[in-house]
């Protein structure tokens, strides 16, 4: 693929992390609401669970972050919020059928791993006492590597975590300092062999392109030295500048944003470096050795895909997510918590539960959300397939995502994929803008254009 191609494809576009996208949210959700979709969740499917724990402290604020995080806060603070947590938990646990297994646990931040490391483990040892877990349920955690160590590490393995993902985002620590990120405290090569001694699968790798002083040599250096680690996953994260949503941003942009011709150049370095080191596409952002458990599912067509990144089939359960601002992901319902962790703890504490923003699903909306994480994560929609699936008429679902060949033609004359009358199937290559491809999909995207950072 050339220059030119990503030129044309690269304009704002939903990550489509959900669907719909979080933009399509409404406030006003009440306790009551929430807990009638807890129960529901239960007769609907997946089975499985998927919890999410938000933990929105850092001891600093990255420049170029985009996630709900607020500065560390005293620990008798931060132990109200943990209590909180616990609070939730034990509540939500009340109206869950004690038969559905755990198959996936993701903590996310903020800096979750900044926190002490005890009180991770007393809110584990309450999903241990309080669920089943299947055979091979993953459980990871976001780390910033400038709070870890081999000391950690062992903590975390004790508590039960078998994944790890590192944000390390750039090597070079002029660029860390510039966008207001601490350097590793100790060597990543270290971390991750230490991990893999400790028998820690699937450990990921995040960098960032497109940050001030970046340039297509220096990203290329970053990827040289994440290939030379060597570990299972790895994920090139384009800087998403949105200053209207964090307005923190707006510093990058006077020390000086990459140009958008280098940071395409950067993304395609990348692309090039990690698929001639072995590393399978997933999606168009993530990689992975052809070994693990993401590249076996997407040969298999069982790779899917949540808020909290690409996972397979078998440890995808309906998400419920616990702390302020995290999003809970059941099969008729998104439901998201108050961003503010002190409001989130006043309201657990009057209702046990603490909803802000909600989006009830509609029926046409899960056939969408079907056809759009089919794209997303297993490159092709067969729409015979996805009438089967829910008992609907071929047609009518082609009408329900307002489906046109001529929408696509684009990207069939690109070579980008190809259509018969019923399917849809990206090519290698057009995994590479596949968010583009899902937004032909997709009937709301006119409603919200100009809220979303570029595909690329």
């Amino acid at each position: 693929m050339n220059l030119e191609i990503f030129k044309k494809y690269n304009k704002p576009g939903p990550r489509y992390t959900s669907y719909p996208p979080a933009t399509f949210f409404e406030g006003g959700f009440t306790s009551e609401q929430y807990i009638e979709q807890i129960k529901k969740s239960n007769s609907d499917k997946p089975e499985n669970l998927s919890f999410y724990v938000h933990i929105p402290f850092c001891p600093r604020l990255c420049h170029f972050c985009g996630c709900n995080t607020g500065i560390s806060q005293k620990e008798s603070v931060i132990r109200q919020y943990i209590d909180s947590i616990i609070k939730e938990i034990k509540t939500v646990t009340q109206y869950l059928d004690k038969n559905r297994k755990v198959s996936q646990i993701h903590w996310g931040g903020g800096t979750p791993n900044s926190i002490n490391l005890d009180y991770v483990e007393e809110i584990m040892s309450v999903f241990r006492n309080n669920f089943q877990f299947t055979e091979n349920a993953e459980i990871a955690m976001e780390c910033h590597p400038a709070y870890l160590d081999f000391k950690d590490i062992d903590q975390l393995k004790e508590s039960g975590f078998n994944r790890i993902s590192l944000g390390v985002q750039d090597f070079d620590p002029e660029v860390l300092k510039t966008v207001n990120r601490e350097p590793s405290k100790l060597p990543i090569k270290k971390l991750v062999q230490y991990m893999k001694e400790k028998g820690f699968a699937g450990i990921n790798l995040d960098l960032i392109y497109g940050l001030p002083g970046q340039t297509p040599k220096s990203f290329a250096e970053n990827v040289n030295k994440a290939i030379e680690i060597s570990p299972d996953r790895l994920a090139t994260f384009s800087y998403a500048h949105v200053p209207w949503v964090k307005a923190a941003q707006k510093i990058l942009e006077k020390k000086g944003l990459p140009t958008p011709d280098e940071k395409l150049k950067m993304f395609l370095t990348g692309l090039n470096m990690l698929t001639r080191a072995g590393y399978v596409t997933i999606g168009m952002d993530h990689y992975a050795k052809k070994g693990d458990e993401l590249s076996k599912a997407l040969k298999n067509k069982t790779l899917h895909r949540n808020f909290q990144g690409y996972a397979t089939r078998e440890t995808t359960g309906q998400v419920i997510g616990f702390g302020s601002s995290s999003i809970t992901q059941l099969q008729g319902a998104y439901i998201q918590n108050v961003k503010q962790y002190k409001q989130y703890m006043e309201l657990i504490e009057k209702y046990g539960v603490a909803p802000d923003k909600a989006y009830v699903m509609k029926s046409e909306d899960i056939i969408i959300r079907d056809v759009i994480t089919e794209i997303m994560c297993n490159g092709e929609v067969d729409f015979d397939k996805v009438g089967d699936n829910f008992s609907t008429d071929t047609n009518k679902n082609k009408e329900i995502v307002q489906y046109s060949p001529d929408v696509l033609k684009d990207f069939r004359n690109d070579n980008l994929g190809s259509i018969s009358k019923n399917k849809v199937k990206i090519h290698k290559e057009g995994f590479f803008i596949v968010r583009n491809i899902a937004m032909a999909f997709d009937p709301l995207l006119k409603e919200t254009e100009g809220r979303y950072s570029k595909t690329i």
